[in-house]
């Protein structure tokens, strides 16, 4: 059925509650949802409300497409709201498909526009005698959705389009648009803004949660699932947010937090969502914890893995992560063939005029805190320039082109305290843009360059090696292996 006039008036509200000088334009409009009837019906005169869609890339650029109605034009993919369309960003997501091939899992939702519109573009429309249409006028809700970095090309519909274009912002053709993604943090780098927490006791057993069933406006409704959520204004970081969830979902208090991957999921509008996932240790009942949200938790195995109803993607990670943290010598710690797997740590030696970049880690994190490490991260399912990539903006706001990095050190590690062995993966950035910012405050409090032959004390001990053999023009360091 068609988006109903509450959720119509529902996004009218909320867009005019941040650009409440565009009443005046839309007060037609809001005539129109006083009136009743269905204002998405392209019958309905004197105006009715269309879709568009705003995809921007990495790059600062949105797509556009030459519409052949409208002679050539370059306009941004959009078109009228259908009867199946539940809700306008449901009818801005099957434009886009439908005009340029992209489907909703290409695209990912941006912080500050994962609901309501980036703009409402009014324009009249003139008299079309071949389909019966008078004049009449298009109330244009414009979504905007930030482009997958392993996305298709566009491929626009030769019946509909003419081809496409990327135009960086300030050529986007409407001012109005234009003039909204000026003043907008929009660049189309993906981020996580969702946060879920792999809960293990260390002994092979993993506490999930059981959702509601039925529901279909809930996320992954009747699933075993991760416990965890959305990002509100009072959380300062993800982790914050993990936490959160944590205590509003399960009473639940986890200690020693630590990131762990990016999962990436389905959203409820078929659109890609990023999840930040942190592990934690906890072993108590969950049948005495206060569950506020879903049907049950329990503890659970890997082995029941396959017999339950989950999300590929969530076993998957929970699959590697019991490989990964099985006592060494088990056999769920070693593939089929008996190799056992290893952590990959992507680290960034960036380097001006022989100083090189440090950043001191916070007292309270989990990892090395109060001593000074090169930015680094793990590698997730992605290559280890684009993990690079990833963390250098993540972390410090850096941009890097992984065209301009090369491999300079292999720091390879057995890990003394029972942990998998990490193969440290050092790579050297010729250019990047940008000067180092602290993005995430709760791990790192300050970056300072310093002279690569004097690093401060206290220094992770294998960023120091890696740091003097890449000055010696050494490629391979081993640290923890019994000799």
């Amino acid at each position: 059925m068609p988006p109903s006039v509450p959720h119509l008036r529902s996004l009218v509200t909320a867009y005019l509650d941040r650009h409440p000088d565009e009443r005046d334009a839309l007060a037609g409009l809001l005539a129109a949802l006083d009136a009743g009837g269905d204002p998405t019906d392209r019958s309905a005169l004197p105006g009715h409300v269309t879709c568009g869609a705003v995809v921007i890339d990495r790059n600062r650029r949105v797509l556009h497409i030459r519409h052949r109605a409208s002679g050539g034009l370059l306009l941004t993919p959009g078109g009228h709201v259908e009867a199946t369309d539940d809700t306008l960003r449901a009818a801005a997501l099957r434009e886009v498909e439908e005009e340029t091939g992209l489907p909703a899992s290409a695209l990912v939702a941006p912080p500050g526009f994962r609901s309501g519109p980036i703009d409402v573009d009014i324009h009249d429309v003139g008299p079309n005698p071949s389909k019966g249409e008078p004049a009449h006028r298009h109330y244009d809700f414009r979504f905007a959705f930030y482009l997958a970095d392993d996305a298709p090309e566009p491929v626009p519909n030769a019946e509909e389009t003419q081809g496409a274009a990327w135009l960086p912002f300030d050529e986007v053709p409407s001012p109005a648009l234009r003039g909204k993604l000026d003043a907008s943090a929009l660049d189309g780098v993906i981020v996580p803004w969702n946060a879920s927490v792999i809960v293990h006791d260390g002994r092979g057993r993993y506490l999930l949660h059981l959702r509601d069933a039925n529901k279909p406006w809930i996320w992954e409704p009747g699933c075993w699932s991760l416990l965890g959520g959305g990002r509100e204004p009072q959380d300062r970081t993800l982790e914050d947010t993990a936490r959160r969830e944590l205590r509003e979902e399960a009473g639940l208090t986890v200690a020693g937090l630590e990131p762990y991957a990016v999962e990436h999921v389905t959203g409820t509008d078929g659109t890609r969502v990023p999840v930040q996932l942190f592990t934690g240790r906890w072993n108590g009942d969950p049948d005495r914890l206060p569950l506020t949200e879903g049907v049950m938790l329990a503890w659970v195995r890997p082995e029941k893995f396959p017999y339950m109803t989950m999300p590929r993607s969530t076993r998957t990670l929970l699959e590697r992560h019991a490989a990964e943290h099985a006592a060494p010598g088990t056999a769920s710690a070693r593939t089929p063939s008996g190799a056992v797997a290893h952590l990959v740590g992507v680290h960034l030696y960036l380097e001006r005029e022989g100083r090189v970049l440090l950043g001191l880690r916070h007292p309270d994190s989990a990892y090395a805190g109060g001593a000074w490490h090169v930015l680094a991260g793990h590698c997730e399912a992605e290559s280890a320039a684009a993990c690079l990539v990833r963390e250098a903006y993540e972390e410090a706001g850096l941009v890097i082109d992984p065209a301009g990095v090369e491999f300079v050190h292999t720091v390879h590690m057995a890990d003394r305290r029972g942990g998998p062995p990490r193969v440290q993966l050092f790579f050297r950035a010729r250019r990047w843009e940008g000067t180092p910012e602290l993005r995430e405050p709760d791990r790192c409090v300050t970056w300072r360059w310093w002279d690569a032959k004097d690093l401060p004390e206290p220094v992770v001990p294998y960023t120091r090696a890696a740091v003097e053999g890449i000055r010696a023009g050494r490629a391979y360091t081993e640290m923890g292996w019994p000799r």
